[in-house]
């Protein structure tokens, strides 16, 4: 099944959600002795969004872009002020369709290119309507 894209909801700050932020870096190798230091209080609403006028969460369905981290159900946080640029990974709509891929430029013709050997890549045919939706900056999924 290809990967669409399914608009959920505008970015809103509003009033800061903050959240211990702790000086040590947790080990994903060999476990070091933990500290009990905290640096400073994260919002994420200042990691994750830059321009908030601009920035929109998108759900992900599919499964073509797994091999970028994105999987089925996954929220996107996308930027609507960026350009893409080859080898982003965007939201787009072609002739009408929304779908999350990788944007490509080859021999000047733009391609929307999957994630997953089983998926084609999608070139851009004359007379087509590509708009990019914006760029995915982020990607939130739950650990299993």
């Amino acid at each position: 099944m290809p990967l669409v894209a399914t608009p959920i909801a505008r970015a809103r700050t509003g009033a800061p959600l903050r959240r211990p932020l702790f000086l040590s870096r947790v080990e994903a190798g060999f476990p070091s002795p933990a500290d009990d230091y905290i640096e400073t209080a994260l919002d994420l609403n200042d990691l994750l969004i830059k321009r908030e006028a601009a920035t929109f969460f998108v759900r992900a369905s599919g499964g073509s872009m797994t091999e970028a981290g994105i999987h089925d159900g996954d929220v996107m946080i996308v930027d609507r002020a960026l350009e893409p640029e080859d080898g982003s990974v965007v939201v787009a709509a072609l002739d009408g369709d929304l779908t999350v891929k990788r944007y490509r430029v080859l021999s000047g013709q733009p391609h929307l290119m999957p994630e997953s050997s089983e998926h084609d890549p999608i070139p851009v045919q004359a007379g087509q309507e590509l708009v990019v939706w914006g760029v995915v900056k982020h990607v939130i999924h739950e650990v299993s």
